[in-house]
């Protein structure tokens, strides 16, 4: 049975937030990649990817709620918002599933920041 990377990337949210990443990392092919352009930096392998969250400085567990995901049978793109109680980011992460498995992802962390005088007069403030 196939199922759209769109029910992966669900899947591999519902893991994440039991912040069991050897679970994670099972979703994982063999040749998995991700990849943070912002900071250019390249995670190679299920092993890697589960030491950097292992390892990744927390306050409390980490939480993650799914703001959005859209896709197709193999790639789907996630808005997610990323809490442990302390910090608080938000990742859009670009998804590649081959068998049910995750081959590669490309994640972005955009940083919050005020908006411009210049156009106050044009925007609404989001709450």
């Amino acid at each position: 049975m196939n199922i759209s990377a769109i029910e992966v990337v669900k899947e591999f949210y519902r893991r994440m937030n039991t912040n069991n990443f050897h679970s994670v990392g099972q979703m994982l092919s063999d040749n998995y990649i991700l990849e943070w352009p912002q900071s250019k930096e390249r995670i190679r392998g299920r092993d890697n990817f589960v030491a950097v969250n292992e390892e990744y400085p927390a306050y409390g567990r980490w939480l993650f709620t799914i703001n959005r995901i859209v896709g197709n049978a193999t790639e789907a793109v996630s808005d997610v918002s990323i809490t442990d109680g302390t910090q608080v980011a938000r990742a859009i992460t670009f998804t590649t599933v081959q068998e049910g498995q995750i081959v590669k992802q490309v994640e972005f962390w955009p940083d919050n920041y005020g908006a411009p005088e210049n156009r106050k007069h044009l925007v609404e403030v989001m709450e």
